[in-house]
């Protein structure tokens, strides 16, 4: 297994109807083990998305937290979409992809006057890839896809989103969501909170077992920032964003119970069936199950 850092080395199948049990406490009776992959904020780093294409058969999911492209970079963004395409083809090959936009994505106006990302909502929905607005149920986990909302009528759409997925028969429900929610270490920087409000508000109003985001690039890495959060009984979960070949990721495990933080200022982990202690425990050793 590839990695970086100081230790380098579902179709929903549920028979439950409601909302039964979570990977945190009890076990999960009718949700098979899941291991998946979380990066984000690659900005069309290209080094970074050749690591993910060649870890990527190593995982049941990965996952892509928005901001694929780089709006304050050289290269001419339709170029960059088209490079964008050819990657998340590519992954395809190797395991199921599921992917969100962030602020960066943004190309369009959508039919209520607000920034959409409009070549996701089209061309790769096209590829078969689950995106913004989709609900999309894997191996018993609800997986729900949010937008990037750059306005009060888009959030509101999202807000109805939540609210129908809420409905709907799972043994677990993940988010994946760009932004970390507000009053949260995910979207610390120093003093600044630069979370979600409307996040914070849906995660207290509905605990989803895991919200999966990105968007602050310097909150693990900070005195008061971290990768991890716990909210009630919802993890969240931001990998950052660093420099090099390798980004920033998380592999979260529901067999094993655990979810690791990899970056170049080291390792760390933590289990998903205890409650989250600060500071989070170092990775000193790869567990057997990663080797």
């Amino acid at each position: 297994m590839a990695s970086c850092g100081n230790t380098s080395p579902c179709c929903r199948q549920s028979v439950a109807k409601g909302y039964a049990s979570r990977w945190h406490g009890v076990p999960v009776p009718y949700c098979k083990p899941m291991r998946f992959l979380l990066v984000s904020d690659l900005h069309y780093a290209l080094k970074q998305f050749d690591w993910v294409y060649r870890t990527a058969g190593d995982f049941d999911l990965v996952v892509i937290a928005g901001d694929h492209l780089d709006i304050a970079g050289t290269v001419d963004l339709r170029a960059q979409m088209s490079v964008m395409l050819t990657y998340f083809r590519r992954l395809q090959t190797k395991t199921r992809l599921i992917l969100c936009s962030g602020n960066h994505d943004l190309d369009a106006n959508n039919a209520l006057g607000e920034k959409t990302a409009r070549w996701i909502e089209t061309k790769v929905r096209r590829l078969g890839i689950p995106t913004d607005g989709d609900a999309f149920p894997f191996d018993g986990v609800l997986f729900t896809i949010c937008p990037w909302w750059d306005g009060p009528k888009t959030r509101a759409l999202v807000g109805e989103q939540l609210a129908q997925d809420a409905a709907m028969a799972k043994d677990a429900w993940v988010w994946v969501y760009h932004a970390p929610p507000d009053a949260s270490p995910t979207g610390r920087v120093g003093e600044k909170d630069f979370g979600d409000s409307a996040l914070r508000e849906w995660i207290n109003r509905y605990q989803p077992d895991l919200v999966l985001s990105g968007h602050i690039h310097q909150a693990p890495f900070r005195q008061d920032g971290s990768w991890v959060d716990r909210i009630g009984s919802t993890w969240v979960f931001n990998p950052g964003r660093q420099i090099g070949d390798c980004p920033t990721h998380v592999i979260c495990d529901t067999e094993q119970r655990m979810a690791l933080w990899f970056s170049l200022a080291g390792a760390e982990v933590i289990r998903l069936d205890e409650p989250l202690s600060r500071p989070v425990a170092e990775l000193t050793e790869l567990p057997a199950w990663l080797r």
